[in-house]
């Protein structure tokens, strides 16, 4: 068994062990404080509804049951920080891993993005291959939101849950963001690298980066001193990521033990029928995606996707695309990419190009939709459609930013974003899929581009 498919297998193997153990801590350790909280869950929904019954607010009643919804949330609360306290042994696995590789990423992409331009050379050559890879971006963004919109249409999931509705008041914990054309352009340019670089803020690193590889390139020989030297960083970023990479399956380990301990498995019999229809839509997503990298890239698309097992299967478990960002580098290079083509294409494909998050985004806010009987006009779907591309553009490959920019977009069509409060139990499971296709997108469109340009090679191995 060769190196890379021996990790394949260690983190397949972690997968199976971490539910298993999952499953013993949530049947064995778990369901006392799972059964508390949820009971305290159901007393806190029964109370807000007979508090919204409730129309003098100065009435010894309403006291009372404000008094016993602050003892519901209180005994909720105390259950699940004990619940988290037991958990600590397993997340501190991949809060570990998870840390390291965001210690990783943001000097990868610098490194790796300014030797690129460089290397590209003229500020027309970065133009060219900058048009071609956000031609295939904007394309590949719209298949994945109008999938989600045909596909959510069809299987109208939200009108054959049957799932009880939150009260309007519910506090969902997630922060919505609203459209404003100033602060996308704030989250685009950066007013300090350093802060860039210290909250990994992906986009904002690729804008410096350009700035300073398209100048390194201009200043001609003296500049080549510029570039060996972030060759060399690369290279040394590229040698500590193997390290990290052999902490994965601890990680992935942990990770999955401690969903389904807090979960458990009844999470997937209860929301089987969104999940299924989410999941299967993806496949489709998957198919048509590879379909349309066969008929540029031909039977080389299946070494490529052969290639990605064990960056999905990272971006899979971790439920974060970044933790994949250094393996899926190493890879496309392997397959034949040119290092100047994939560093350019792949960070910008962080930003610019998340494929699973742009079919989950319309998926589950029309979901909430329909869960509310809200309908909307095919006039006011495409809207939305076009809002969620605009918004989710810098989106952070982490776990729940997609429920942020949904938060935001429900919103505006008066949808109560209450209703993530359907989402947010399940969003785990559902986030690591759309992580692991995010992955698939864009080492897709970094060989589409690669091959566009002609700069596509032989395997190296």
């Amino acid at each position: 068994m060769s190196k890379n498919n021996r990790l394949t297998f260690f983190i397949f193997l972690a997968l199976v062990l971490g539910i298993g153990l999952g499953y013993y801590l949530n049947v064995q350790s778990f369901s006392t404080y799972n059964d508390h909280i949820a009971a305290a869950d159901t007393k806190v929904k029964a109370l807000d509804g007979q508090i919204l019954k409730v129309k003098d607010t100065t009435t010894t009643v309403f006291a009372e049951l404000k008094a016993q919804k602050s003892a519901a949330e209180k005994l909720r609360h105390e259950n699940e920080a004990i619940r988290e306290k037991k958990l600590e042994p397993l997340t501190l696995l991949s809060d570990i891993f998870l840390r390291l590789i965001k210690m990783i990423v943001a000097p990868l992409v610098f490194s790796t993005l300014v030797v690129g331009v460089a290397k590209v050379g003229d500020i027309k050559a970065v133009g060219r291959i900058g048009g071609k890879t956000m031609l295939w971006f904007i394309s590949a963004s719209l298949l994945s939101l109008v999938l989600g919109l045909i596909m959510v249409n069809i299987f109208r999931p939200g009108e054959t849950m049957h799932l009880p509705l939150p009260p309007s008041n519910v506090d969902t914990g997630i922060h919505k963001v609203a459209l404003s054309m100033k602060d996308f352009i704030s989250h685009i340019v950066p007013k300090s690298m350093a802060e860039a670089m210290a909250t990994n803020e992906i986009l904002q690193i690729v804008v410096f980066s350009l700035f300073f590889g398209v100048a390194t390139a201009a200043i001609g020989e003296k500049g080549q001193v510029i570039i060996s030297f972030f060759d060399a960083v690369a290279h040394v970023i590229l040698k500590v990521t193997g390290y990290v990479m052999n902490f994965a399956p601890f990680a992935v380990f942990g990770a999955m033990a401690a969903i389904v301990a807090k979960q458990g498995l009844s999470v997937l019999s209860t929301y089987a029928l969104f999940i299924g229809e989410f999941y299967s839509t993806m496949l489709l997503l998957w198919l048509v995606l590879i379909f349309i990298g066969f008929t540029i890239l031909k039977s080389r698309v299946f070494n490529l996707m052969n290639r990605m097992k064990e960056p999905v299967l990272v971006a899979f478990s971790t439920a974060s695309s970044e933790a994949a960002y250094p393996k899926t580098m190493m890879q496309l290079e392997r397959f034949g990419c040119k290092d100047k083509i994939v560093s350019f294409v792949l960070p910008l494909g962080y930003s610019f190009n998340l494929d699973g998050s742009m079919l989950y985004m319309t998926f589950a806010s029309l979901f909430i939709a329909q869960s509310y009987g809200i309908h909307l006009s095919f006039e006011q779907q495409i809207t939305m459609l076009l809002i969620l591309m605009l918004t989710s553009k810098g989106i952070a490959g982490v776990p729940r930013a997609s429920l942020v920019v949904i938060a935001g977009t429900i919103a505006t069509f008066n949808i109560p974003e209450a209703g993530l409060a359907l989402l947010i139990g399940i969003d785990p499971l559902l986030d690591m899929g759309r992580s692991a296709t995010n992955v698939i997108g864009n080492s897709l469109a970094t060989a589409v581009v690669s091959k566009w340009e002609g700069e596509l090679t032989e395997p190296l191995d």
